[in-house]
């Protein structure tokens, strides 16, 4: 038996055309009983044979609606399609970089791909038709490239040991002009001592972010630091406690981020709001404050077993984590920073940041507030089933992501040694929780499409609790103070787009996880993810 529905759904050891499923054995076996019911029905008369038919009925609804209902319920390809970009033949691409490149005088546009083997290649063509991209090597030779910036005509790219910038002078698509822009920091063959460089911000600098040598030590000058680099070389400290960098963005204000992972002084992996002179957290590398006095006195030591919201009150440069992803059930390995600037062009998300997970092949969303002047806010599930360990993304103008990949090393759920991948939005709009703002006694949670009142008003759909980790100096961290936030009343917006949460138990420097599986759309629809985690650094006044 098969009954016909939108999505195809095999059974092993089945064929079935698109746009059929096949129902599972649960459903067979009530067929099967139901035709007892029915023949039985057929030889008798009356109301014996009324009872049995609306048996027959009742069994068939409970093994067939379920199917139906299961296959009508909205998932990711819904909204966005994900597509492979067909790379050069023998070339192991592993993607390290992305840079978006417009063609002039008549030129293509380029998708500039930096590859952890130290080579960028040129691809044209990734915005239409993929069957007919064209690649080109534009460098070879390089140093791990993590980072890449066009300006002027010139490829910056930053590499473990220094920011370089490429030109092609001769017009032949090859770099053949290689300089050192700055090369100011320390290398000394450790494999963790990765360097990730961002685009240029408003002042023309590239801002650098230095991972720790071997994951827990600075055996190398301004290991564990941010250092910005201008186009004439000049180099900036201006930020120390980094630990174990995955990628650097903006947002749409020009502040920068980056992502840190778990280990020493990090309980989890997490989103940072880079502001100059501030400490991140980890204490290794502050041991080259001398060899940069223009930041100041080396800021206090924290204490080992702490928590960061009370060693943030007691040290004062001390910087708190904007978002803290629970570690596992948001991924374990934090990486790639974009901000969607589509003004939506890639769906209802336009101005919030959006962030790769290597460990997991995912993109998360992360929306961001300001409370008592300090970065904060919620992050949510996006992406999910990429096809390598998601490192980096790029933008292009026509509103498409592309999302490059890697698994060497650190391993992922994306089988792919490596991947780049292009995700389009299909015009549809998921309902989903779009973002969460701070009250004083509890949240008003965005939507991206009016919800049922009745479901929404009912505390019942609604679930919280909140929770946080160790500031230690050992690695990572369990689950700690981890308490019921009761949901006591919801309250609808007139227009349906928002509801007023009243939560007790509100904590600062915990992460905030508010769970809405109750919750429906007008048209009757469940959320396409269900949960934020809201990490408040500052309650509201």
């Amino acid at each position: 038996m098969v009954i016909a529905t939108s999505r195809a759904t095999v059974s092993v050891g089945a064929t079935v055309s698109a746009g059929a499923t096949v129902l599972p054995q649960t459903a067979w076996l009530a067929r099967a009983h139901a035709a007892v019911l029915l023949a039985a029905a057929a030889v008798l008369s009356g109301a014996a044979a009324a009872v049995l038919s609306c048996a027959a009925a009742a069994v068939l609804s409970c093994a067939v609606l379920p199917c139906a209902a299961a296959a009508a319920a909205p998932v990711q390809e819904d909204f966005w399609r994900v597509e492979p970009v067909p790379t050069p033949p023998d070339v192991v691409m592993e993607v390290g970089s992305l840079e978006w490149i417009s063609g002039k005088d008549g030129g293509p546009d380029l998708l500039a791909v930096a590859t952890r083997r130290g080579e960028i290649w040129m691809a044209t063509g990734v915005e239409g038709d993929l069957a007919r991209v064209t690649w080109r090597r534009f460098a070879e030779g390089l140093h791990e490239v993590l980072g890449l910036a066009w300006r002027d005509g010139w490829l910056y790219v930053t590499q473990r040991c220094e920011v370089s910038r490429l030109k092609d002078e001769t017009g032949d698509g090859v770099a053949d002009l290689f300089e050192t822009v700055s090369d100011g920091w320390g290398i000394n063959g450790d494999y963790h001592e990765y360097a990730f460089g961002s685009k240029f911000d408003a002042e023309g600098r590239i801002w650098v972010v230095l991972c720790l040598t071997g994951s827990g030590s600075s055996n190398s000058l301004f290991r564990g630091w941010c250092l910005r680099v201008g186009e004439r070389g000049e180099l900036i400290p201006t930020c120390s406690g980094i630990r174990s960098p995955g990628g650097i963005g903006a947002d749409a204000d020009g502040e920068v981020y980056y992502t840190d992972n778990q280990g020493p002084w990090n309980g989890t992996c997490s989103l940072k709001h880079l502001v100059p002179g501030d400490f991140m957290g980890s204490p290794t590398g502050n041991v080259w404050y001398e060899r940069a006095p223009a930041m100041g006195p080396k800021p206090e030591e924290p204490r080992s077993g702490s928590r960061i919201a009370a060693e943030a009150a007691r040290i004062p440069r001390l910087r708190p984590p904007a978002i803290l992803f629970p570690y596992g059930t948001m991924g374990q390995s934090a990486a790639g920073v974009v901000c969607d600037t589509t003004r939506g062009g890639f769906g209802p998300f336009a101005g919030q940041l959006l962030v790769t997970d290597q460990s997991h092949s995912t993109v998360m969303r992360c929306a961001l507030e300001t409370v008592d002047g300090v970065r904060q806010g919620a992050c949510f599930p996006m992406l999910a089933g990429l096809r390598s360990g998601t490192l980096v993304e790029q933008f292009s103008p026509r509103g498409m992501l592309f999302v490059g990949g890697t698994n060497r090393g650190w391993g992922s759920r994306g089988a792919g040694d490596f991947a780049l991948e292009r995700v389009t939005w299909t015009g549809r709009t998921p309902f989903e929780i779009r973002r969460m703002r701070l009250l004083p006694d509890g949240f008003d949670v965005e939507f991206t499409e009016p919800v049922d009142p009745r479901s929404a008003a009912d505390p019942a759909s609604w679930a919280a609790k909140g929770f946080t980790y160790i500031y230690q100096s050992s690695y990572g961290s369990p689950v700690v103070d981890d308490e019921p936030c009761p949901v006591e009343a919801a309250r609808p917006a007139a227009d349906g787009r928002s509801v007023r949460l009243t939560v007790k138990n509100l904590r600062a420097g915990v992460i905030h996880e508010i769970k809405a599986a109750g919750v429906r759309s007008a048209a009757g629809l469940p959320l396409l993810h269900d949960t934020g985690w809201y990490t408040l650094n500052r309650l509201a006044r």
